[in-house]
């Protein structure tokens, strides 16, 4: 198995000032999540990725305005996930939908550096629904994702129907999410509202950042439930699904959430690790359900080390 695996993807973005001057293969690693430099480098030697329809070599210097086009091949034919059995812990099932309490730590599908041990795999065996070929076997099921070291309810469709509808739904914003975080601050608001673009970090590839020229509209909710010294536990609301959104919004409005080791305050990195990893939960989940249109509604217990960490903040 290759380094990393890419599905379908097109590819179309303007050169920034800001990229203005860097390598092409720099820049393209840098906006196509998993894709290393080398990968990147092969794509544009081979013409896959352009500049204005021109085939570059990789070390071409980008220029302002200039448009990147292409497409990102799909190269997954050698690699399709198998059944592995596991508990999940499952909250609802029918004949078209599963409700998953996801444990943290479990990836959602397979992915560089996590090729097993997902909850694709123990879908697979859990049910011979998700083994029928019309799925795409890397995603059998998955309609959305959570965090690896996220917890909480997530959403499976058995069947192609309910995937489409339900991938409908997430897409205009009826399906309702709603998480509880634990966050660093003394200051933290009663409530409130973010809106700040989330879109790939300008020099971390793998990073996701507020950023203001290429990044997609995103809106989070909060509000307190209980506060501590240090920090607060909140209740929020989700209203659009970038990737890491609630992280990387907390972490801009100057209180991230305990026990994560990325998106954190440069004067926290050092200090004792008050939590055992993000104290992030999707805690509710509210949906049309695909088949009879009616509003479903799921809740997720708070997990044993939220408790611990809140047993920790409070003494």
């Amino acid at each position: 198995m290759p380094a990393g695996f890419y599905f379908p993807m097109d590819l179309s973005f303007i050169i920034s000032d800001s990229l203005a001057g860097l390598r092409l293969d720099l820049v393209v690693s840098q906006r196509v999540a998993d894709c290393s430099r080398s990968r990147a480098a092969t794509l544009i030697s081979n013409g896959d990725i352009r500049v204005g329809n021109i085939t570059k070599r990789p070390g071409y210097r980008v220029k302002a305005g200039e448009t990147i086009t292409g497409r990102i091949p799909d190269n997954r034919e050698s690699f399709i996930p198998g059944p592995e059995s596991m508990e999940l812990s499952v909250i609802h099932e029918d004949s078209h939908i599963l409700v998953v309490d996801k444990p943290a730590g479990m990836v959602v599908h397979p992915a560089p550096g996590h090729m097993s041990g997902t909850l694709v795999n123990g879908l697979l065996s859990y049910s011979s629904c998700f083994r029928e070929k019309h799925w795409d076997p890397v995603r059998a099921g998955i309609v959305h994702r959570l965090d690896m070291d996220t917890s909480g309810l997530i959403l499976v469709a058995k069947t192609l129907k309910s995937h489409a509808f339900l991938q409908k739904e997430f897409k205009q914003r009826r399906v309702k999410k709603k998480y509880l975080a634990l966050v660093q601050g003394d200051e933290v608001p009663g409530s409130g509202v973010i809106e700040l673009p989330v879109g790939r970090h300008p020099k971390k590839r793998k990073l996701m950042a507020v950023n203001e020229e290429t990044g997609k509209y995103a809106k989070t909710g909060f509000r307190v439930k209980e506060r501590f010294k240090t920090g607060a536990l909140l209740e929020i609301r989700l209203y659009t699904g970038r990737t890491h959104q609630i992280r990387v919004h907390f972490y801009a409005r100057g209180y991230p959430l305990y026990g994560d080791r990325v998106y954190q305050l440069r004067r926290h990195r050092k200090g004792p690790a008050i939590a055992p990893r993000q104290m992030l939960h999707s805690w509710r989940l509210s949906f049309r359900h695909p088949y009879s249109g009616i509003r479903f509604q799921f809740e997720a217990p708070m997990p044993e080390d939220f408790k611990q960490t809140m047993k920790v903040l409070t003494s």
